[in-house]
């Protein structure tokens, strides 16, 4: 072969290879487009499931799965903790009674009886779906005898003065449920007398409430034995009249409603009456969701599972 026709060989064979190597560039990058553009397709379309199923096993704290906090749905009431507030000394026209019956939770107003505001009080508190008990004038072992108001029972009663006494408080102070002691810690601590009272109550659908003014108190054992609910103060909100105090008292009377699921507390109108008043104010709204504020008697049903069989009929209704 000549040097011209090697010439062209040579540019001929340069020119096939070059279109074959540029077609299979072209093939091979098609085919990578290709794949390319079906693996974004394939990943567009799944894209929206796999954020969906992301979120949705995605938890927030102390949420739900959608992102909403638990704040925002109404709490399970029965999963809730349980306070009764009971107001002992209502029935004078004392300071913070109308403060403590307009709070906006269920409470249990102690109504001595005898006095210038008892019914009115009492019917008050009942028509504010309020808890009404007999705040009972009993005997202490050392205080003013002034303190303690009329129709009080003290040592020196005879069995039939002592039960005299019991039903005629009941019969004076509509609506009440049940009787709990004002002052009282040496009554509280004698198994004649508190025999009887127990055994009043009892006839006429009451139940009894210990202060705990004494802790040599009977009313709890005694009333085991009488078939009646065992019920008793826990922490006394008031017992220094500053609402510092009365604000360590409540939050050590809602950890033992945390802790224990239930508890009573006792607060007084009158001397503490504002401070009072105005602590439990605050203090309603700011356990919400925590706490819920009952009646003394939704605890004697719920806990103790008491019903009122009056074996007497009753006038204060």
């Amino acid at each position: 072969m000549n040097k011209a026709g090697r010439k062209g060989w040579s540019c001929s064979w340069k020119f096939k290879m070059s279109v074959v190597l540029t077609g299979t560039i072209l093939m091979v990058y098609g085919t990578g487009l290709s794949a390319s553009s079906a693996e974004s397709q394939l990943r567009s379309r799944q894209a929206p499931e796999l954020i969906l199923t992301e979120q949705s096993s995605m938890q927030v704290p102390g949420g739900t799965a959608s992102g909403h906090t638990s704040s925002e749905a109404p709490a399970d009431q029965s999963q809730l903790k349980r306070m009764a507030i009971i107001i002992d000394d209502a029935g004078n026209d004392m300071k913070g009674t109308a403060e403590i019956l307009a709070t906006p939770v269920k409470l249990t107003l102690a109504v001595m009886p005898f006095l210038p505001t008892t019914k009115k009080d009492a019917i008050a508190a009942h028509e504010k779906g309020m808890d009404v008990i007999v705040h009972m004038p009993m005997e202490p072992n050392k205080g003013r005898p002034e303190w303690l108001g009329p129709g009080a029972i003290t040592s020196k009663l005879t069995d039939e003065e002592v039960r005299a006494r019991v039903e005629k408080a009941i019969d004076e102070v509509p609506y009440a449920v049940g009787m709990n002691n004002h002052m009282g810690s040496k009554i509280t601590s004698d198994k004649r007398i508190m025999s009887i009272v127990l055994d009043v109550c009892q006839e006429r659908g009451l139940f009894f409430v210990d202060s705990r003014t004494n802790f040599r108190s009977v009313v709890g054992e005694m009333a085991v034995t009488k078939n009646m609910p065992p019920v008793g103060n826990d922490i006394f909100l008031d017992d220094h009249n500053s609402k510092q105090h009365i604000r360590k008292q409540m939050d050590l009377a809602a950890k033992r409603a945390l802790d224990k699921d239930v508890c009573v507390v006792i607060g007084h109108v009158g001397h503490t009456g504002l401070n009072t008043s105005a602590v439990v104010h605050e203090s309603v709204a700011r356990l919400k969701g925590q706490i819920e504020f009952v009646g003394i008697s939704d605890l004697v049903r719920d806990v103790w599972h008491w019903q009122a069989e009056p074996k007497l009929p009753t006038d204060n209704k």
